[in-house]
């Protein structure tokens, strides 16, 4: 017997088109510090908005309201002084040395993009295999940045040179022979050099990167929260120095109106030539989230023909084109040689096209490439005076 025609129409709601794309904000920062004294536990990251809230968390503060610092709160408000400042801050309370609990804390943490250890600069060991140790101070910063962007969470490691190092004529390469085994590999690592500097350099330059859009240069940004007295401050030659070995001198340049600090250079400390550039590394770690969250909605669902493919490179087209018309990427290119193939009619495939869209319904797995191009802002621009009679 049929169904009854009543009640006419029926209307199912399929909610699946409200799901929410995944966000993560590009400038979040974690700081592990060590602290006797506040209320926090210790290996907990917990996010920081205020200076008091730093100092009920992870200093000692007295019935009159005086503050004693520890190394994490003086970081942490060294942070909360830049303009502008990362979206998120966290800190993660240690016992003394204890940077690699700290650093563990902050695994599951998948917003944090930089990571900074609060005042130290000694570079530490890396892992030993024989016996067995973990790596130690910011080796530890190093390994966890490396090994956490590995498996998928993007993050940069912000160190600084001892800012007590004497000047002397060969400053420049003994500070660079002293930190050179912090070199990242895969640019997971910025190296700041603030000779005489007072407050936490690293963690100061950290958080006013932070503070910038992915595709925005570090060149010329201000830093606050530092002082550098004028007979430690950097000679032309050292800056160029430093800045020929991917280390970042903070300066105070002539050209720039009234006393104030600004970061010399832009570049990753690494071996990468290719990844070079701080910018360039954020935008890709940002083009990379936005991507994953903008297509994992597709697993599954979207399939290996030439309407289901079509569909993704129209995804894909939907989450880089307002990177076009925000100026972070110049263009992009989507790319699926299956889809290339099924756009064709099957009589026409070679048994070399048959092949492959065999072995891609086969697996379930379909290659697809994306070409973004950058467009870098100028770092240096030489010009030509030519006076004439």
């Amino acid at each position: 017997m049929p169904t009854a025609a009543f009640p006419f129409v029926e209307v199912q709601i399929d909610t699946s088109g409200l799901q929410p794309t995944a966000q993560r904000a590009p400038g979040v920062l974690a700081v592990v510090g060590e602290s006797a004294a506040g209320s926090a536990a210790a290996n907990v990251p917990l996010r920081i908005d205020t200076a008091a809230q730093a100092a009920e968390l992870f200093a000692s503060v007295d019935a009159d309201g005086v503050v004693t610092p520890s190394p994490l709160y003086r970081s942490l408000n060294t942070a909360l002084l830049q303009d502008p400042r990362p979206s998120t801050i966290y800190g993660v309370k240690v016992d003394a040395g204890q940077y690699g609990a700290g650093l563990a804390a902050l695994e599951a943490a998948d917003d944090v993009t930089f990571v900074c250890l609060a005042e130290v600069t000694d570079v530490g060991t890396p892992a030993a295999e024989n016996p067995p140790a973990p790596p130690t101070d910011l080796h530890a910063l190093k390994a966890h940045c490396e090994q956490m962007s590995a498996a998928g969470q993007k993050r940069i490691g912000v160190a600084m040179i001892d800012p007590t190092t004497a000047k002397t004529p060969t400053y420049v390469q003994a500070v660079v022979g002293a930190v050179d085994s912090l070199r990242s590999d895969t640019s997971r690592m910025i190296m700041i050099a603030a000779r005489g500097g007072t407050g936490d350099a690293a963690v100061a330059s950290a958080a006013a990167i932070a503070g910038l859009e992915p595709h925005i240069s570090t060149v010329l940004k201000r830093v606050r929260g530092v002082t550098m007295p004028v007979e430690s401050q950097y000679a032309p030659g050292e800056i160029i120095g430093l800045s020929d070995a991917n280390i970042i001198p903070i300066i105070d340049p002539a050209l720039v109106v009234g006393e104030s600090l600004h970061l010399a250079e832009g570049r990753c400390f690494t071996t990468d030539a290719s990844l070079l550039y701080v910018d360039i590394v954020r935008v890709l770690d940002d083009i990379d989230f936005r991507l994953k969250a903008g297509l994992i909605g597709l697993v599954g669902s979207a399939r290996i023909t030439l309407a289901g493919l079509s569909r993704v490179v129209t995804r894909a087209a939907g989450i880089l084109g307002p990177l076009v018309r925000s100026s972070v990427i110049a263009d992009y290119t989507v790319t699926i040689p299956v889809l290339a193939i099924l756009r064709i009619p099957e009589s026409s495939w070679t048994p070399s096209d048959a092949a492959i869209v065999a072995t891609a319904r086969a697996n379930r797995e379909v290659d697809m490439f994306v070409t973004v191009t950058y467009g870098p802002a100028v770092h240096r621009l030489k010009v030509t005076l030519s006076p004439r009679f």
